[in-house]
C-alpha cells in the first residue's frame, strides 16, 4: 500500500506549530510572504502582507501550495477564514489535486475544517490517487475529525479511493483501532475487496495488528476470515506469510465457536452457546451421589458418630443450596445493555448515527463505541462475542455456567465459588475422617491404598474428583476475593495496558475505582455491584476529551 502524498515532510519547517501559541511566531526570520505566516499562524504579519503589500492569498508558493492549505494543515482558523474573506479560495488545490481540507485532516485541525466546510470546501473533493478527507483521516488515526466530518457534513465514509480502498482499509492498515470502531459503529462496509482482492480484514493481518483484527471479526459475520485475496490468501495466511503468529493463530481459530457441542441454551434467560455448564452440573450431582453412597453410607465404614453424620448432610445441604446458585448465576441477566434498536441491517441504507458527547456515559474514549450493538457503552463494560451482548462491568465470560459474569451476577458467582469451596472442603474432610476410620485386615500381600480401591471405588472416585474441584474453585474464590476488594475486574487485570483509565498521569497503572478494601467489600456484599458512580471525577480526569491532535 502506497502512503499519502501530502507535503508535510517535504517543509516540515512550515508545520507542526502549536495552534494555541500567540499570533507573533517566534521564527520571525522565516515569515516572509503570505504563505509563510500562514504556516506559523502570524495574523498580523499576514495583515501587512495582504492590506499593506498587495500580496495575493491566492497565489501559490514555489512548490505549489497555498496559503490557505498551510493554514488548514497548522490549524490556525482565524487565518484560514482571513484568507478566504480575502478572495482565497477554499477549494484550491496543488499539483496533486489536494486541497486545504485534505491538510486539515492531516493533523486533525477541526476547528478549520469547520471553517473550511461552513464556506463551501467540498467534502468529497478527490485528489489525483483518489483520496478524499475521510482517506486522509483515517491515514492519520485522525477519530474526532473523521466523526466530525461524516456527522456534521455527511462525508462518504465508505468512499473508495482508485485502488478500491476504503477508510476502513487504511485504518486496518495503518493500526488505528479507534477509527476501525468509529467507522463501524456507523455501518462501514467491511466486506468490501480492493483491487487487490483484499477486506479490512486482510490489511489487518498484514500489518499484524491484533487489536484490530479481534474489532473486526467480532463485528463482522465470520465470513471475512475465508475470503481469499487475489492470489487465494485468506487473512490468516497473511498474517503466517509475514511472520505474525499469534494474529494467525487468532484468525484461524476465530470462526471456531468454543464450548457450544451442546446446542441451545443452558437455562431460560440465557443468550449464549452452552459451553462445559452440563459437565459441571453432570460432575456436581455425581459427587452428591458418591459422597451420599460411598462415604456416608459406604458399605464396610464404622457407623458414622452424630458429628460426622451432622457434618456430612451439612455438606449435602451446602451442595444443593450450590445448584440453586449456580441456576442463578446461569440463568440472571449479567447486566445486558440494550442495543440500538435503530440499526441498519444493511450497509446500503446505512443511516448516520449521531454520537451524544453530552451523554454521561461517554468520557472522550473512542473504545467506548461498541460497533455491534452500536451504543455508547460504559467504561466499564465490555462486549462479549458469545453472549453477542455488551456487559456492563464486564468481568469474565465463564463457559462452566454458560453466561457472563457481569455487574447483576457477580455476587450470585462468587457466592457460587465460594459454597463450592465449602461443599468441596467439608466433603474432603468427612471423606478423609471415614477413610481413617477404616481398619480392615489387610494381608501380607497386600496395601492399604490397593485393598481401599478395590473395596472402595466410589470413595476413591469421589475424592479425586473432590479434589480437582476443591483446586479450581479455591484458586477462582482466592482471585474473586483479591478483585473485590480492590473493585477491579478478570478483564481490565488482563487487559490494564489497553485502558486509559486505568493509568495515572505518570502513565502507571492506577485503579480509579479503588475505594479501599473495606468499602468496596461492604458495597459488593450488601448491595451485590459496587457503584461506579462514585469514581467519575477522578475516571474524567485521568481520561480527557480527545481532540484533534496537532
Amino acid at each position: 500500500m502506497a502512503e499519502i502524498d501530502l507535503i508535510v515532510d517535504s517543509k516540515s519547517e512550515h508545520s507542526g506549530r502549536n495552534p494555541h501559541a500567540s499570533s507573533s511566531s517566534p521564527n520571525t526570520e522565516l515569515v516572509v510572504d503570505v504563505c509563510t505566516a500562514c504556516a506559523y499562524g502570524d495574523l498580523e504579519k499576514l495583515r501587512g502582507f495582504v492590506e499593506r503589500d498587495g500580496q495575493s492569498v491566492s497565489t501559490p508558493d514555489g512548490n505549489g501550495y497555498y496559503a490557505i492549505q498551510w493554514a488548514a494543515l497548522n490549524n490556525f482558523p482565524n487565518v484560514a477564514l482571513y484568507v478566504i474573506e480575502h478572495g482565497g479560495d477554499v477549494n484550491a488545490s496543488d499539483h496533486r489535486k489536494q486541497t486545504a481540507l485534505h491538510w486539515a485532516a492531516v493533523n486533525g485541525s477541526i476547528p478549520v475544517a469547520d471553517v473550511l466546510l461552513q464556506n463551501g470546501a467540498r467534502v468529497e473533493a478527490v485528489d489525483i490517487s483518489g483520496y478524499r478527507a475521510v482517506h486522509v483521516a483515517a491515514q492519520y488515526g485522525q477519530t474526532s475529525f473523521l466523526n466530525r466530518i461524516i456527522a456534521k457534513y455527511g462525508a462518504d465514509h465508505d468512499a473508495t479511493d482508485n485502488d478500491g480502498r476504503s477508510p476502513l482499509h487504511w485504518a486496518a492498515y495503518k493500526g488505528y483501532t479507534d477509527v476501525i470502531r468509529l467507522l463501524l459503529f456507523r455501518n462501514a462496509y467491511q466486506g468490501r475487496q480492493d483491487g487487490n482482492g483484499c477486506t479490512p480484514l486482510h490489511w489487518a493481518a498484514l500489518s499484524g495488528n491484533l487489536e484490530g483484527c479481534t474489532v473486526l471479526v467480532h463485528s463482522g459475520d465470520k465470513r471475512e476470515l475465508v475470503v481469499k485475496d487475489r492470489n487465494g490468501f485468506t487473512p490468516a495466511n497473511l498474517a503466517a506469510n509475514r511472520g505474525h503468529r499469534h494474529v494467525a493463530y487468532i484468525l484461524s481459530n476465530a470462526g471456531k465457536r468454543r464450548g457450544n457441542f451442546c446446542k441451545g441454551r443452558m437455562f431460560a434467560g440465557t443468550t449464549g452457546t452452552v459451553g462445559y455448564a452440563p459437565i459441571l452440573l453432570f460432575l456436581i450431582i455425581i459427587l452428591v451421589i458418591l459422597f451420599i453412597n460411598s462415604i456416608m453410607l459406604g458399605p464396610g465404614f464404622p457407623e458414622a458418630t452424630t458429628v460426622v453424620s451432622l457434618w456430612g448432610w451439612i455438606g449435602v445441604s451446602s451442595a444443593l443450596i450450590s445448584l440453586i446458585m449456580f441456576y442463578r448465576c446461569s440463568s440472571k441477566d449479567p447486566g445486558y445493555i440494550k442495543p440500538n434498536s435503530g440499526k441498519s441491517e444493511t450497509h446500503e441504507s446505512d443511516p448516520l448515527l449521531d454520537i451524544d458527547f453530552n451523554n454521561s456515559t461517554w468520557t472522550g474514549s473512542w473504545s467506548q463505541l461498541c460497533p455491534t450493538c452500536k451504543i455508547i457503552r460504559p467504561v466499564r463494560s465490555k462486549h462479549c462475542p458469545q453472549c453477542k451482548h455488551c456487559v456492563e462491568q464486564f468481568d469474565h465470560h465463564c463457559p462452566w455456567i454458560s453466561n457472563c459474569v457481569g455487574k447483576n451476577n457477580r455476587w450470585d458467582f462468587f457466592v457460587f465459588v465460594f459454597m463450592g469451596v465449602l461443599t468441596s472442603s467439608i466433603g474432603a474432610l468427612v471423606a478423609i475422617h471415614r477413610l481413617r476410620t477404616w481398619s480392615p485386615p489387610i494381608p501380607s500381600s497386600e496395601t492399604w491404598m490397593h485393598l481401599l480401591m478395590l473395596e472402595h471405588p466410589g470413595a476413591v472416585s469421589f475424592m479425586v474428583m473432590d479434589a480437582l474441584l476443591l483446586s479450581g474453585t479455591l484458586t477462582l474464590m482466592v482471585t474473586q476475593a483479591y478483585q473485590v476488594a480492590r473493585n477491579i475486574t478478570t478483564n481490565e487485570l488482563a487487559n490494564s495496558a489497553r485502558y486509559s483509565y486505568l493509568r495515572g498521569a505518570d502513565g502507571h497503572f492506577r485503579n480509579p475505582y479503588n475505594h479501599g478494601c473495606r468499602k468496596n467489600c461492604s458495597d459488593f456484599l450488601i448491595r451485590g455491584y459496587i457503584d461506579d458512580e462514585i469514581a467519575w471525577p477522578s475516571l474524567q480526569q485521568a481520561v480527557p476529551h480527545k481532540h484533534a491532535k496537532i
